[in-house]
């Protein structure tokens, strides 16, 4: 299956949930999308509220089915709670950590930065979005990138960084501190629906 291009706004709307964790999908239109978004009224059942919320994750991190499926089996290997764990794994991917840093205002635009060869991870150059960071790893931007204009917009934009990732941004480099804590994630992920989802 190709990747989603379209509209997150259209996504966001579909699954009631803001993906950029800004809100601003929703303040002008807090319904579904379409022509009948706003009189639209489904009776949903155990398993669209499952699914929606397996879509909504899905659609913050911009995984594929398989991708998204392979991440959740790797995170029942690990020992903790499983959903904790999914989360954290989906946390540690190259593109993520490069959004919560601040060089993009986006995940869609952190992972063309990344597949565009900008990023190094401990002084080598990783184009490979889903690349697993582990804590400890310092990224930083490829010289030639230093002045690309949409890492210095996003560099002007950022008010607010998670403690789990410090950055320098003379050095234009940060290090992946940490796992982050659950407390630290967003608390609208109901984790443990996408776990009933995968286990019914």
């Amino acid at each position: 299956m190709s990747r989603y291009t379209g509209s997150s706004f259209k996504q966001s709307r579909r699954v009631n949930f803001s993906l950029s964790e800004t809100g601003k999908e929703l303040a002008k239109k807090p319904y579904g999308p379409g022509q009948h978004g706003k009189d639209r009224r489904i009776k949903v059942t155990e398993y669209g509220t499952q699914l929606t919320e397996k879509q909504k994750v899905r659609f913050m991190y911009g995984l594929g089915e398989k991708q998204f499926k392979k991440t959740f089996e790797r995170a029942a290997k690990m020992k903790g709670v499983h959903g904790e764990n999914f989360l954290k794994l989906l946390e540690s991917r190259l593109d993520n950590v490069v959004f919560r840093m601040g060089l993009a205002t986006t995940r869609r635009g952190s992972r063309q930065i990344v597949n565009h060869g900008h990023i190094l991870v401990n002084g080598k150059k990783v184009d490979i979005p889903s690349y697993t960071v582990v804590p400890g790893d310092v990224i930083s931007v490829k010289e030639k990138a230093l002045n690309h204009p949409v890492i210095k917009a996003s560099m002007e934009a950022i008010t607010k960084r998670l403690d789990f990732v410090t950055f320098d941004e003379k050095k234009m480099e940060g290090t992946f501190v940490r796992l982050p804590d659950r407390s630290e994630l967003n608390p609208e992920i109901k984790e443990s629906l996408i776990v009933e989802f995968y286990n019914r």
